[in-house]
């Protein structure tokens, strides 16, 4: 009769040969960049809110451009200014953004809420790592959606306006790629305030803010004192970029043709560098 098994026995065993370990066919190796995007892009296209938030993005794009071309045709009324069929675009992109935010916050919200960050963290500890692959994924699909739903509407608004003035390489290449980088860097900041708040609910009313309030504060300034300050916000504010791309700046000064790119690279960029601090400080 066999000796009952005790933590001494166990012990003894590998020495007597009793016992063997398991060795895992499968390599054991730290998780690397490509893994962590391989990974992102798995969870990204796998849930439904990333179909749902780039499919109404891309209904309000091609519904609200194409509508107004159409109607502007019908009543063949032209242009002011000059300007070409791609600025009607613009409608179309400024309530796209919305989407683009949401998507941006849930891209990381929903892992807090769900509890699935601390999984996510398990398989992948370096968290500078995970939010660099979720940056790459997330920029990577809204630059492509946007710049190819934008690409469509103006060639398809340019056909229906085929009276209106002809646009430049540069204007097209604004309106269509320019566009894409500037979504596509506004999710990118969607996703820090998302990192940094880790609720959906709250860092999409911050971000929705953010587009938005710079403009209703404006609206308000009526003191000559404040004019200077009404300015910079009408100038710096997100819909006036927007505008900018397109040719239809709100202020004669302020960001114009590329430089958007560059003020939404240095918000990116800041907002970006404050998550992942916040992200090696805390717990989870």
């Amino acid at each position: 009769m066999t000796s009952p098994a005790t933590p001494q026995n166990l012990r003894q065993a590998p020495e007597a040969g009793l016992l063997s370990f398991y060795e895992s066919p499968i390599p054991i190796r730290p998780a690397t960049l490509s893994d962590a995007i391989a990974s992102e892009w798995t969870k990204l296209r796998s849930v439904r809110a990333t179909v749902w938030t780039l499919g109404v993005m891309v209904v309000l794009m091609l519904t609200l451009g194409l509508a107004i071309a159409l109607l502007l045709a019908a009543s063949d009324t032209r242009l002011v200014g000059g300007e070409s069929a791609l600025v009607l675009g613009f409608f179309g992109v400024l309530l796209g953004s919305i989407c683009v935010i949401t998507l941006g916050v849930l891209s990381i919200g929903s892992e807090y809420s769900s509890g699935m960050i601390r999984t996510t963290l398990t398989a992948c500890p370096s968290r500078g790592r995970v939010l660099t692959a979720k940056a790459i994924v997330l920029f990577s699909v809204t630059f492509v959606v946007t710049a190819v739903t934008a690409a469509v509407v103006a060639v398809l608004q340019t056909l229906i306006l085929h009276d209106a003035p002809a646009a430049s390489g540069g204007a097209w290449a604004l309106a269509t790629a320019g566009v894409g980088l500037h979504l596509a860097g506004l999710g990118l900041l969607s996703l820090g305030i998302g990192a940094i708040v880790r609720h959906s609910a709250g860092a999409i009313t911050i971000m929705i803010g953010v587009v938005l309030l710079p403009l209703v504060l404006a609206l308000f300034m009526f003191a000559d004192a404040l004019r200077g300050a009404q300015r910079f916000l009408i100038e710096y504010s997100i819909p006036n970029q927007l505008g900018a791309l397109y040719g239809t700046a709100m202020t004669d000064s302020g960001p114009s043709a590329g430089e958007p790119l560059l003020v939404m690279l240095g918000l990116v960029a800041v907002v970006l560098g404050g998550a992942v601090a916040l992200l090696n400080r805390r717990d989870v």
